[in-house]
């Protein structure tokens, strides 16, 4: 078992890396304070191959696995995980739907565009009154010969204003069937959809949230993935490998806090030595830097299952669910270490500290994510 990075991981890490602190790093706080989402940069992205990482080169991706994308979001959400975040819906909901659920008149239509960052992606599950109750969306979507007809709305939706296209789960059968629900594709400018109220969030400020509405949205049946009935069961796949996503997204926030957090350590000095050299703030430093080694593996044992196309629910949630609330605990002693400095805008770790809880919350809270694991041992 080889531990050790592969050399196509050491490129894309270091390609990311040069990325984020070129386009990135000089932009993090005015895009934070101003909620602005900087579409250009993803089309950057998309020329770096970021917008397509798990897409087969013949649609014009990268056709990388998930090890690769693991590096690529790690080094980004190091300088600023709402840019990370995105990156993320992007590749592995609205994407990979299409990619893995699309059939090949669908993928040659719309993966392109996304692989290449031309469009940006959306993916739309989430209601008001539905968050880790998907299942009684109330959304709903019915055929009248060969279109369908949406009505309802979709919130906190990642890139629900700049989104060019979306992949939208909307109720078919009854309430609460799991076989009730279908997957549909749904561009900007088509009549009857458009975009509702914009959050105004704690951290992630820089990554869009908001609002689908649909209001008698005619779609023809050919944007319709997979079959009748079968939307929910796709999300739920999907998820699987979105949970990865957000794992390396929190992996990233750690790295980036607990760093900034050694760099401090070693320049501020009091009773006239460094901080680090005191056991309050080393074993502090020795519990972050541990945990971000158990986060680490546990997010590249389930990046193996995937990329060998073995089960990896179980996986994936634990490594989600570790990492995120992993990420909030290093983020708050990042601060801590700072101490009336780290509670400032003039260092990184508040931003981090901002940042950090969305990542226990987003594509299936903590709590979901025991529900998970524990029906998969249990069975």
């Amino acid at each position: 078992m080889c531990f050790d990075y592969s050399e196509t991981q050491e490129h894309v890490a270091s390609a990311a890396k040069k990325f984020a602190e070129q386009h990135i790093r000089p932009h993090i706080m005015e895009w934070d304070e101003a909620q602005f989402f900087p579409v250009d940069l993803f089309k950057k992205a998309g020329e770096m191959g970021f917008m397509g990482i798990l897409v087969p080169e013949e649609y014009g991706g990268s056709g990388l696995g998930y090890h690769e994308y693991i590096a690529i979001l790690e080094e980004i959400s190091k300088v600023d995980p709402s840019i990370g975040l995105s990156i993320a819906a992007h590749n592995s909901l609205c994407t990979n739907h299409i990619l893995t659920f699309g059939n090949k008149t669908q993928k040659e239509r719309w993966i392109p565009k996304l692989a290449t960052g031309e469009w940006i992606g959306a993916w739309g599950l989430t209601e008001h009154n539905t968050g880790s109750d998907a299942g009684g969306m109330s959304t709903t979507a019915v055929q009248e010969g060969n279109e369908w007809v949406l009505n309802g709305a979709k919130n906190f939706i990642t890139h629900g204003i700049s989104g060019d296209i979306s992949v939208v789960i909307a109720r078919t059968g009854e309430k609460g069937d799991s076989h009730g629900m279908t997957a549909f594709v749904i561009e900007k400018g088509t009549q009857g959809f458009s975009s509702g109220k914009k959050e105004n969030k704690l951290g992630m400020r820089a990554s869009e949230t908001a609002e689908l509405i649909f209001n008698n949205c005619r779609i023809p049946d050919a944007n319709r993935l997979g079959d009748v009935g079968d939307g929910f069961i796709q999300s739920m796949k999907v998820l699987d490998g979105g949970r990865v996503s957000i794992g390396a997204l929190s992996l990233g926030i750690s790295k980036g806090a607990y760093e900034a957090a050694l760099q401090y350590s070693k320049e501020r000095v009091q009773f006239g030595k460094p901080i680090n050299q005191f056991q309050a703030i080393s074993f502090k430093l020795a519990d972050m830097a541990t945990e971000i080694e158990a986060s680490e593996l546990l997010l590249h044992k389930a990046a193996f299952l995937k990329n060998e196309g073995r089960k990896m629910t179980k996986l994936s949630a634990m490594s989600k669910m570790y990492a995120s609330e992993v990420c909030v605990k290093i983020a708050n002693e990042a601060v801590q270490v700072h101490g009336g400095y780290g509670y400032t805008k003039d260092f990184p770790v508040e931003k981090f500290y901002r940042d950090a809880k969305l990542c226990t919350i987003g594509e299936g809270t903590t709590e979901i994510q025991k529900v998970v694991i524990s029906k998969n041992i249990l069975k």
